[in-house]
């Protein structure tokens, strides 16, 4: 029988999330000698591995002396090392000496010396280990390889209907920063919001946090939750950090906040930015409030069908399709008639490659998307123009559309064309990380082609 040995430390300082993402791992070998090697650390949650029915070795210093003589006492197979304080020299001499097969984890592309280099973040590229691993080392990166608990592989209910939004507050088990008090208090500000907070026992700021929230009724607090993906599959959207419950999230396409608490979450942190996601490097009251802001739009902003419309907002659509300055960057310059545009909604209903939507919410109507040329599963061709003057609106309609397409008719690939002298346009696009592929004439006009990938979003 294979025997591994996790090793790994938890506490008040350290964290939580490496012990609950190795007891993931751990589950991928059910037919082996499973141990775990900790430091006795203040704020542990060693209590975990016990409840996993895992052997638990404790470690008197983090030397790799000591290591080296569990590894030859137990005959140890594979060494999983999952550990900021274990570097490329320990590991190292932890080979020459015993031989052993190590298994490194690794998120901020440090030089490692191993066998099986894992980086499960949604950010994470096998390309940037070059010169950092031996050459004959299998890279594991990526979110194919994403370790996620037994809970995020059942089904749940869809979202119970309700007139509140429902927040997901996680900060990670032990809230280094002490961000979840200020946060509670911008949040409570709000008269909608119902507030799921999870955190854990190794939390020094447990029992102020308990004192804390027993004030409010709209706030649940959860320690030690068992139930992280019941609590995503029903509440609207997280506030998390860009650590391990990000990769959760994700997984469950739970729009959320994230924000950089440290600096080990630098590069999925500069991932997420790059891809417009919604980040806040440094905590601020101020710009948390203007992430909420956004964060409501997106979530009660609608794509109302084409056809579904009123014939009051029928009329409005082709008024400001027929807008000098809409119209410029259309391919069909001549004006459209009302007998021509209610002709073209109405056969919408039997075109099935074809999707026009307004987009609007209780109090604004914010523009236009369509997707045309839909090929099932595959890809489709963009559409959009915002409501002339309504600052932010071209944003929240590049949001909108890109979750549709990617999230509900799980299309691959989205692209779009635009004249090269459309530069605003060209700004957006190129924010929301659409790449040129291309470049034509039309009119007598230079037209691009720009994509965006579902992989790269």
């Amino acid at each position: 029988m294979k025997k591994i040995l996790f090793r790994v430390d938890s506490s008040s300082t350290i964290g939580t999330g490496h012990i609950m993402r190795d007891l993931v791992l751990a589950q991928q070998y059910q037919n082996a000698s499973i141990s775990f090697a900790t430091q006795n650390l203040e704020g542990n949650i060693d209590h975990t591995i016990l409840e996993a029915h895992y052997h638990l070795l404790t470690l008197e210093s983090n030397t790799p002396t000591e290591l080296i003589e569990l590894i030859k006492k137990h005959n140890i197979d594979l060494l999983v090392i999952d550990h900021y304080e274990i570097d490329y020299q320990y590991e190292k001499e932890i080979k020459e000496i015993t031989g052993v097969n190590i298994l490194a984890f690794d998120d901020t592309y440090e030089k490692h010396h191993c066998d099986i280099l894992l980086n499960h973040n949604i950010s994470a590229e096998a390309k940037r280990y070059k010169n950092l691993v031996p050459k004959n080392c299998e890279l594991r990166c990526g979110s194919k390889y994403t370790l996620l608990r037994d809970e995020f592989m059942h089904s749940y209910p869809p979202k119970i209907e309700s007139k509140d939004t429902y927040v997901l507050i996680a900060l990670g088990g032990i809230d280094s920063t002490e961000l979840n008090i200020p946060i509670l208090k911008l949040l409570l500000e709000y008269n909608n919001l119902k507030i799921d907070l999870v955190t854990t026992t190794a939390n020094t700021n447990l029992k102020k946090l308990q004192n804390f929230v027993k004030e409010y009724e709209s706030v649940s607090l959860h320690i030690n939750t068992k139930q992280m993906a019941k609590l995503m599959s029903q509440d609207d959207f997280a506030i998390i950090t860009p650590s391990v419950t990000l990769n959760e999230a994700y997984f469950m396409k739970l729009p959320f906040i994230a924000i950089k608490t440290q600096e080990n979450q630098h590069d999925i942190f500069t991932y997420l930015k790059d891809n417009n996601y919604q980040v806040i490097n440094n905590f601020s009251p101020n710009l948390l409030q203007k992430e909420l802001q956004l964060m409501q739009q997106r979530l009660h902003v609608e794509l109302i069908n084409f056809t579904n419309t009123t014939h009051k907002e029928k009329e409005l659509i082709l008024e400001w399709r027929n807008d000098e300055y809409i119209k410029k960057w259309m391919h069909k310059h001549e004006k459209i008639t009302l007998k021509e545009h209610l002709f073209f909604i109405n056969s919408l209903h039997t075109i099935h490659n074809k999707q026009y939507f307004l987009v609007k919410d209780k109090s604004n109507i914010y523009g236009v998307v369509n997707l045309t040329n839909i090929i099932k599963l595959k890809s489709a061709e963009l559409g959009i123009y915002a409501k002339i003057g309504l600052k932010g609106a071209g944003t929240l309609l590049m949001h909108k559309i890109i979750d549709y397409t990617f999230h509900t008719l799980f299309l691959k690939k989205l692209y779009i064309n635009v004249y090269a002298d459309n530069t605003q346009a060209i700004k957006l696009y190129k924010k929301f990380n659409f790449i040129l592929v291309n470049t034509t004439i039309n009119r007598n006009l230079k037209l691009y082609t720009m994509e965006l990938n579902s992989e790269n979003r």
